[in-house]
């Protein structure tokens, strides 16, 4: 059957349409901006008012100066060390508690459950979380950025959700087939919920990647800086109160901060396309049902 279309209706689909594309053009246009000024000749950079489209003339100094750095590798590899090893102990501590609470008969689960809400809501504030990092000893470790935030609460409730979607009839049959919880969780509960497990992953994952304060609060030594404190000083460095600097080496600096935010941003950002499929699915699935 044909479907007909009233003139109201095509009116209406195109004004969606006209809004979509308008939403995406301005939420596409600043990464353009900093991807074309990365590319860049510096002199006609700093000397270009406007939004770029295109590269104002064409250069490479900025992403030599960039792989020149060798806080900028340093900073990359803790990057990936936080976000590997923070993303592990996130996905295995959040399935284990949401594996617990979604079970209705175990004890005390409402209370624990109320008590993870609660610090959605009330948090201690900075101050008493460094005093607590300092009195267990992981003040300017990479302890001091992995473990505080272990667990995500949200995370937690979405995968817990998720988990209780599960017909329990399959527990009960690998139970009297002598399966353990632990091999109830990673053999049945994890694999089918993928599609929430690879949504928490991303999240995890992204909150490593895009994370500077808490190693502005709890380290001191550059060497375990991750990549994203470099980009912070970087940007926050504006050339201003030198008398030696030539001309070129200070619009060579402007031209690195277009640079290290495209160096910083796109391995982030081929992630995305892997884990777009689950992305609604997930999130949905975890989220409707409570």
């Amino acid at each position: 059957m044909i479907e007909t279309r009233t003139p109201s209706q095509k009116a209406l689909t195109a004004v969606n349409y006209l809004c979509i594309t308008l939403i995406a053009f301005l939420c596409l246009y600043p990464m353009i901006h900093v991807l074309a000024a990365s590319f860049s000749d510096p002199i006609r950079l700093i000397r270009h008012r406007g939004v770029l489209f295109w590269p104002d003339g064409y250069s490479l100094k900025g992403y030599e100066t960039v792989f020149h750095n060798p806080n900028i590798i340093s900073g990359y590899l803790n990057t990936l060390f936080y976000v590997l090893v923070g993303t592990l102990i996130n996905m295995v501590l959040t399935s284990f508690g949401a594996y617990a609470l979604s079970r209705p008969g175990w004890p005390f689960r409402r209370m624990i459950i109320f008590l993870f809400v609660f610090t959605m809501y009330f948090g201690a504030g900075m101050i008493p979380r460094f005093m607590l990092v300092k009195s267990l000893g992981m003040l300017n470790s990479r302890w001091a950025i992995l473990i505080p935030t272990a667990v995500n609460t949200w995370n937690l409730i979405v995968m817990r959700t998720s988990f209780a979607a599960i017909p329990r009839e399959m527990e009960e049959s690998a139970y009297m087939d002598g399966a353990s919880d632990f091999r109830i969780l990673f053999q049945i509960y994890l694999p089918l919920a993928k599609a929430t497990v690879a949504v928490m992953m991303l999240f995890y994952a992204v909150e490593h990647w895009n994370a500077w304060f808490t190693s502005l609060l709890y380290l001191t030594d550059t060497s375990k800086y991750p990549l994203q404190m470099f980009v912070r000083d970087i940007l926050m460095y504006d050339g201003a109160g030198g008398t030696t600097e030539d001309a070129n080496a200070i619009y060579l600096k402007e031209l690195t901060k277009y640079s290290v935010i495209i160096v910083s941003v796109v391995p982030i950002l081929c992630i995305y396309p892997f884990v777009q499929r689950f992305f609604v699915k997930g999130v949905m699935l975890g989220s409707v049902k409570g």
